[in-house]
């Protein structure tokens, strides 16, 4: 649309002062020609836009012409600038932070503007998880819509080993936790959190939403936490392992170091046993079992029937 087109020429011109037809037209996707027509626009709105002639020659503001903010020192720029991107796992989650922080930029200072560009050249964030997990966020906008409206939301939600099912909520707030969005809410069976990315076909209700008074979101999240955590089944397992194998344990397990040396005596969490015997198994001579003794037998056994499966294929 031509009025989006004009603001981001406006905040282009902003952000980096004088530019010209060639770099304006590239910048917006359209020809120079219409660039020209867009600039007279500008200037017939009473924008004090310039054409200056020559090599050296190109558009530019009324230096004196830029919208003013409140000063910001460089750790409340740097704050800013690390806190965007958290909404980058959607797409048009991330154009929209994306546009903001380009009105931002081009409301600031000189000097503040060079800095964030620094900063921002400096700084990348990656949604996905090392396994290659990326969250699907396609129902964020829309809970995010519920949530700052207080309006009733239903959708479908997904469980692991469960059919999908229909649920309408009181929404109360919206948590980000590593890459992942969860939605806290009220439900006839009490209060209950929904990861986002498990939702589908999310549809905002005209009814209002029931708030409860004085609810305080961080305080009700971390008492779910809490509770996540101690209902939570753990397996416990104390391991030797070498050096390597123990820093690729503590990657992507709890581990809480027993006796350091040349082996590492640790203990680590696991989900369940058949885990804890996958993990050492796969570690193979890098990893021995100290506790528990099930836990031993069983590898060992499994070790067993390797090599005389091994033997016989041979």
């Amino acid at each position: 649309m031509k009025g989006d087109r004009l603001l981001s020429a406006l905040l282009l011109l902003q952000a980096n002062g004088r530019m010209t037809g060639r770099d304006l037209a590239r910048r917006l996707e359209v020809s120079q020609r219409t660039v020209h027509r867009d600039m007279e626009a500008l200037s017939a709105a009473g924008v004090p836009i310039y054409a200056l002639r020559g090599a050296q020659g190109g558009w530019q503001l009324d230096e004196e012409w830029r919208t003013q903010v409140p000063g910001l020192d460089d750790a409340e720029l740097r704050a800013l600038l690390m806190s965007q991107p958290r909404i980058s796992g959607d797409a048009r989650l991330a154009a929209a932070a994306e546009s903001a922080i380009s009105k931002l930029m081009a409301a600031l200072p000189a000097a503040m503007r060079t800095r964030a560009a620094a900063i921002r050249q400096r700084l990348f964030v990656d949604t996905r998880g090392w396994r290659g997990a990326v969250e699907d966020l396609k129902a964020l906008p829309a809970v995010q819509e519920a949530v700052w409206t207080d309006r009733k939301l239903t959708f479908r939600y997904h469980q692991r080993g469960r059919e999908p099912e229909e649920r309408t909520v009181d929404p109360l707030g919206l948590i980000a936790k590593g890459i992942a969005w969860y939605l806290y809410a009220s439900t006839p069976r009490g209060f209950r959190t929904y990861r986002v990315s498990r939702m589908v076909e999310p549809r905002v209700l005209d009814q209002p939403a029931a708030r409860p008074a004085n609810f305080d979101l961080a305080t009700h999240w971390k008492a779910s936490e809490e509770r996540f955590q101690e209902e939570r089944q753990r397996y416990r397992a104390t391991l030797h392992l070498d050096p390597r194998a123990s820093d690729w344990v503590r990657t992507w397990h709890h581990v809480s170091f027993v006796r350091e040396g040349p082996w590492n005596t640790v203990e680590v969490e696991f989900q369940c046993e058949d885990e804890a015997a996958f993990v050492v198994l796969g570690l193979a001579s890098h990893a021995r079992v100290v506790a528990p003794e099930s836990l031993r037998d069983r590898v060992e056994a499994e070790k067993r029937a390797d090599g005389r499966a091994a033997a016989t294929t041979v």
